[in-house]
Formats: structure tokens, sequence, C-alpha cells
């Protein structure tokens, strides 16, 4: 896309704001853990603080009912996830899992491969976030040859 087109987009940031009761542990996992760059911090008034992690491109990916149960099924043996779940596209999701349960997530479902071709792992991790990490295994050229998926 061009710079000129990206300009015209009204919506030019995904920020997904989490509240915590741990912010130290909640910053640890995501920041020193995950590997998600501190953008900014800002601190205030009776110790209040923020800070902004990158965690690179955000979409926003909504799903039907339906689309909800056939997820869950593969990833997690049909136990239903939470109704906004956070996905991570990591390089190596079993590596990355192993990583994150060592430092505290409590583990939902182990990797495993999806019929959409990538690895797909689920967690409960800090600041009460269900957690998909999940590592393509095709590019979107060869993904789209797949029955099922729809290009707008």
């Amino acid at each position: 896309m061009t710079q000129n087109n990206q300009q015209k987009k009204p919506v030019k940031q995904l920020r997904l704001v989490v509240h915590t009761e741990d912010y130290e542990q909640a910053l640890r996992f995501y920041r020193d853990v995950l590997g998600l760059e501190q953008r900014v911090a800002f601190e205030g008034e009776g110790d209040a603080r923020v800070a902004i992690l990158d965690a690179g491109l955000a979409t926003l990916e909504l799903a039907n009912p339906e689309q909800s149960r056939m997820i869950d099924d593969v990833e997690a043996e049909g136990r239903p996830s939470a109704p906004l779940r956070v996905a991570f596209e990591v390089e190596d999701s079993a590596g990355t899992t192993e990583k994150l349960v060592d430092a505290g997530a409590d583990l939902i479902a182990a990797p495993r491969t999806t019929p959409w071709q990538s690895v797909n792992s689920r967690i409960h991790a800090p600041a009460g976030l269900e957690v998909t990490l999940f590592q393509e295994l095709e590019g979107m050229e060869e993904r789209a040859e797949r029955p099922g998926f729809v290009h707008p």
C-alpha cells in the first residue's frame, strides 16, 4: 500500500488497553519475557503508570460463534475461549510457549498444527489475558489457495 493510501485510513493504530493489578509482573512478562519492545512509558500522581509496548502489526479479528467454537476445538480440545483473546504471531510457538509457561503463564493447550497451517498454543497470561501464540507455516499466497479462504 502506498504512503498516500495509508494516510487516508481513518484508524491509524489499534491499542489494546489492559488493566492489571500487578503492573510489574505484567510488564516483566510481556516486555522482558515475550519480548514486546517498550515504545514509551508514562508516570503520574499516586504511582499511576502505563507502558506502551509494540506488538508489531495490529489487526482486529472478528469471529462469529461457529468460528469461535471451531477454533476452540482445534486449539484447545473444545475448551471455550474468553470473549477477548489476544493472539501473538511468533517465530517459534513451541519455544515461546515453553518460555512463557516457565515465566508463570498457565498452559491451556500445547502447540499443535492447525488446518489453516499454523502452529497454535493457548495460555493464561498475566493481567488476566488469554493468549494464543501462533507460528505461520505457509505464506499468505499458499494459504489463499486453501478451501475456505475468502479475499476482499
